[in-house]
């Protein structure tokens, strides 16, 4: 069972980050970061185009391909007061991201208003968007004022992905105090970003450069993506004291029956590149528990459900082994779930033990994790990383951290 909460003082993960240590821009190059290596309890000091040379042949590296939406849309009032409404989770015609990132004429999402006192009931915003030799017009309409849910029309064949696209801001971390600019449109996003629909960038992908992905392939790395549409909440501070009663936000992952298959079959150390992942894995993990015990039960993780489980404990590929045989008895090529997975101090990770991760927030959820992995040793990590002048958070420096039993 987990440490009981009143043990788990959230004081206990604050450190004191200086705001010129806080990464306000991305570096040149990607991979010429620096790298804090973790192992054994010893740290060694890199640079992120070393990575492969970090990681042994035949491992697997675990990827979130999510990409991130240009979440924030900005609006016009006839008055000429502005209204800014940042994109959260899709309402309709689905709750799936990518279907209705492809859809035509019309979507509903939740979203955060700005300036939502200006926005008048029964109002209709409008903007003109350019798309190619287009111009077309898009309407949002405030179907909710309560629950912030806003329904968005426009006249054209084109996919709200192509509206988003050609509308929107990137939407940067609120702790960069800075507006969005050209550079911040490809560099905060990953090389391998493929399924549109996150609104934070899983950042410690952005490290990656071809050359470092084909450098890990030559080295008998294998490498498998999933999708986790990273949301707001992930910017989200714990506020109460017992750290189990933080809400924790609910993100969909997404993953195909090949990545099933090959997380079933592997055998050798498995890496997560990101918390995003990370969370991914053991949340599949878990899903397949589920279905060992109940074949129809559905894809979402409650955040405690880890540590109420009392079963037996199931290695991971008989875990992703039940997914595996689930999707090929449903004919399913690829499950879409929700996880709320809440990985903190006394947590059993059953299925990683590597991780590439940036240096995160005091007080945070990330550094929770962190804590949870290294067996409470973050605090000798981030000390050793703030004396060595790593830069921190989105755009910041890397880490490469294995598992404290991992032997």
């Amino acid at each position: 069972m987990f440490q009981q909460a009143e043990s788990i003082k959230l004081s206990d993960y604050e450190y004191i980050l200086p705001n010129e240590r806080i990464a306000k821009f991305p570096l040149e190059k990607r991979d010429h970061s620096k790298l804090l290596h973790f192992k054994d309890g010893k740290i060694a000091h890199q640079v992120f185009y070393e990575l492969p040379s970090l990681i042994p042949a035949g491992s697997m590296m675990v990827f979130n391909n999510t990409k991130v939406i240009p979440a924030r849309m900005i609006f016009q009032r006839t008055s000429g007061a502005k209204v800014e409404l940042f994109l959260l989770k899709p309402l309709g015609p689905s709750t799936n991201i990518n279907e209705v990132m492809q859809t035509r004429h019309s979507v509903i999402w939740e979203c955060m208003i700005g300036n939502l006192k200006k926005w008048k009931d029964g109002e209709v915003l409008k903007g003109e968007i350019q798309l190619g030799n287009e111009t077309l017009v898009i309407s949002a309409f405030l179907l909710d004022r309560e629950s912030k849910t806003v329904q968005f029309e426009w006249d054209s064949t084109h996919a709200f992905v192509d509206i988003v696209e050609a509308t929107g801001e990137v939407p940067l971390p609120p702790y960069l105090n800075r507006k969005a600019t050209a550079e911040d449109k490809p560099r905060y996003q990953t090389v391998y970003s493929k399924k549109e629909g996150a609104v934070a960038a899983p950042t410690a992908g952005l490290h990656f450069t071809d050359e470092v992905l084909a450098t890990l392939k030559a080295n008998g790395v294998k490498e498998e993506f999933l999708t986790l549409h990273v949301s707001a909440g992930t910017f989200q501070p714990i506020k109460v004291s017992n750290v189990t009663e933080h809400e924790m936000h609910s993100e969909q992952v997404v993953v195909d029956i090949e990545t099933i298959r090959a997380l079933t079959n592997h055998q050798e150390a498995l890496i997560a590149v990101g918390t995003t992942s990370m969370r991914s894995l053991e949340s599949l993990y878990w899903y397949g528990m589920m279905l060992i015990q109940n074949p129809t039960a559905s894809f979402a993780i409650p955040k405690l459900y880890p540590y109420e489980y009392t079963g037996p404990k199931i290695a991971r590929n008989e875990a992703f082994a039940a997914i595996q045989a689930y999707m090929e008895n449903q004919d399913i090529e690829e499950i879409t779930g929700t996880t709320e997975i809440f990985i903190f101090p006394g947590y059993e990770f059953r299925v990683c033990d590597g991780l590439v991760t940036n240096f995160h927030q005091p007080s945070s959820t990330l550094i929770l994790l962190v804590a949870a992995f290294t067996n409470q040793q973050w605090r000798k990590i981030y000390e050793e990383a703030l004396a060595k002048g790593y830069r921190f958070l989105s755009y910041g420096d890397s880490s490469l951290l294995w598992r404290h039993d991992l032997i």
